[in-house]
């Protein structure tokens, strides 16, 4: 009969406590992942039937909507991939998409309603919402991830270093 090493590393406690793809983070991995398959082939179905040629910032328009599908996409499939506790850097990651997203689609509603002469109110404080939004969540992700990187650091035996 072997014998355990009775003192555990941080790391391998977190190991031993929770699976590194629990059930709920596979739904929103497939989720995120479908919903940006799916957004991806829609967009470029409605982008590809439109008749004649567009405006440029219609074809800009539809080429952000490919471009942040692409990114939830590739999400999915990265958080699938992980074997390894994230320390909920799949959120400071998801939180970050979820800003880019905001900041430029505001910025091009922005521009929309200037060259439109109109509503350019209106644009900015469903975006700045929006921006708000996933900014805080973005902070909430960072500081939750501190939180657990720090308690690792106090886990840690004087001496030994882990990079999660």
């Amino acid at each position: 009969m072997t014998e355990e090493n009775p003192r555990l590393s941080a790391r391998e406690m977190i190991e031993k406590l929770e699976p590194s793809l629990s059930r709920w983070r596979r739904v929103r991995a497939v989720t995120a992942l479908l919903a940006g398959l799916a957004g991806m082939v829609f967009v470029i179905a409605l982008w590809w039937s439109e008749p004649g040629p567009l405006p440029g910032r219609t074809q800009l328009g539809f080429a952000m909507f490919v471009v942040f599908c692409l990114a939830w996409a590739g999400y999915g499939a990265w958080l699938l991939t992980r074997r390894v506790p994230m320390f909920v850097t799949d959120r400071v990651i998801a939180a970050w998409i979820a800003v880019a997203a905001s900041v430029a689609t505001t910025t091009l509603l922005a521009v929309v309603a200037v060259q439109r002469g109109a509503g350019l109110a209106l644009a900015l404080v469903i975006g700045g919402v929006f921006t708000l939004v996933s900014a805080a969540l973005a902070v909430r992700a960072h500081g939750r991830r501190a939180a657990l990187l720090r308690r690792i650091r106090e886990l840690q035996p004087p001496g030994e270093q882990s990079s999660p």
